[in-house]
């Protein structure tokens, strides 16, 4: 009975499924010396040189808080510069922070492979377009 339970509750298969990909990521980007979210963070940094912190936080669906935490680690790192314009902090790559873009795209390779394997590319990218669509109606 209490298995039905948890088996019919989308907080607890979200929250299963959660642990499970992320064990995956952790996996597939161990060469970058980054956490999955901290690569999500450089790929937009370099993609867009000066990109301030709320649109960090707004691009990554985190809060501001958090966001500044991440970048002072990529920043200790020597991945980011972090320059200051009035009350607004911008983000630029340095180059080492560029010269990590190679494996983070191929850490995301490594992840897609991985539970493509598990789930079939079809099942995994339908699944990734259900539970995208999902989030944005429970955002609103």
């Amino acid at each position: 009975m209490v298995d039905d339970f948890f088996d019919n509750c989308l907080y607890f298969t979200v929250n299963k499924l959660s642990r499970a990909i992320t064990k995956m990521a952790e996996d597939s980007f161990k060469k970058t010396g980054l956490s999955p979210t901290h690569a999500f963070l450089m790929m937009l940094v370099i993609d867009k040189p000066g990109i301030s912190q709320s649109e960090l936080a707004d691009a990554l669906h985190l809060k501001p808080s958090t966001i500044t935490r991440f970048v002072d680690k990529l920043v200790e790192k020597g991945l980011i510069e972090r320059k200051t314009e009035g009350k607004r902090s911008l983000n630029f790559p340095t180059e080492n922070g560029e010269a990590i873009l190679k494996d983070i795209k191929e850490g995301w390779k490594i992840l897609f492979r991985a539970y493509s394997d598990v789930l079939g590319e079809e099942e995994g990218k339908a699944l990734n377009k259900l539970i995208n669509e999902a989030g944005n109606k429970l955002e609103k």
